[in-house]
This record gives C-alpha cells, structure tokens and sequence, in this order.
C-alpha cells in the first residue's frame, strides 16, 4: 500500500536525516515515488508527522511481545529488535521524543505510544509478583530507555549487545528489582 511506502519511507528519512530533512521531497525520494505523491497523503508537515509516528507505533506493536509473553526473555527480544531491524525506528523515534518537547500536537501522539510500552511492562512486573509495578516500571523503562540509547546514539553504540546478552542483562536487572 502506498501509504505504508511513504510512513516506511519518512522514518528512513527521520532516522538519516533528522526532522529538518523530513520534508515531503525527500520522502516521494526515498519512497522512489513520483513527485507530489506523499503531498497527496499528507497534505501538511504536520499530517506528514502524524503519518510517521503512527507507523512507528504500528511497527512496534507488531514487535512487542511482552504484553502477550510476559517474560523476561520476551523484552530482552524486543530490545534486541530495536538495536538491529528496527534500528531506524528506534532513532526516528528519539526524534520524535525531542520535537514532541517543543511542539504540543505530537506530545499526546508521542505519549500514547509510550504508554503501550509501559503498560506492558507494568502487566510483566505484576505477573513476576512485584510489588509495586507502577514504581518498578519507571525503572524497568529507565534502564531499558538508557541501555537503547546508549546502544545506538551513545558511547556504547561502537559494540551493540547481543541477545544473550540482553537477555542476561534483564534478567539480572529484574532479579535486582524484584523480591
């Protein structure tokens, strides 16, 4: 469908570029169509927005397992999905994070998809017996958000963790939070 060609299109573009080289242009570019094309799907750059946000939170439903598998090996995947396939969505997506801070209209946008990771995370937190979900996820999402970004933007993105690893890796960090 063309509409899911030009939302692919506009996170590779984000993720390459930035949300100043998201512009309709380069999106018809990078989607190999016909000039004027993504203008006729989404008229406005906020509509643009809207589009590719929404796809990026499709693409991550579609990837997270852990409000279905609620397991600890389960997020470890998820993570490691997000630092290898969906590495440009997981750029795009702190994009997103830095623009939504200055423009409103994209917060509830950028919010709701935050919420379906945490409302996941919280449903995995009780089924492993904490005993406070709601304060153990603002940490699981801490440590998961910092070991993200630290894989793919910061010091640590010369050596991405395997799964083995992160599967290790959560696994300790739940074991360390959990009683």
């Amino acid at each position: 469908m063309r509409v899911t060609a030009i939302a692919d299109a506009a996170i590779e573009v984000v993720a390459a570029e930035g949300m100043r080289g998201l512009t309709h242009r380069a999106v018809d570019r990078a989607a190999g169509l016909p000039a004027g094309s993504t203008s006729y799907y989404a008229r406005t750059r906020a509509a643009l927005l809207e589009l590719t946000i929404g796809r990026i939170l499709e693409l991550d439903d579609a990837e997270i397992t852990v409000g279905t598998d609620r397991t600890a090996p389960a997020l470890a995947k998820f993570l490691h999905v997000s630092l290898t396939k969906g590495r440009s969505r997981l750029i795009a997506r702190y994009e997103f994070a830095l623009e939504a801070t200055r423009r409103p209209e994209l917060r509830a946008i950028y919010d709701s998809a935050g919420r379906r990771f945490r409302d996941s995370c919280t449903r995995l937190l009780t089924d492993l017996g904490s005993p406070e979900p709601e304060r153990h996820t603002r940490m699981l999402i801490a440590w998961c958000d910092g070991l993200l970004f630290d894989s793919v933007a910061g010091a640590g993105a010369a050596r991405k963790p395997k799964l083995a690893e992160l599967e290790r890796g959560t696994h300790e960090f739940l074991r360390a939070l959990l009683p």
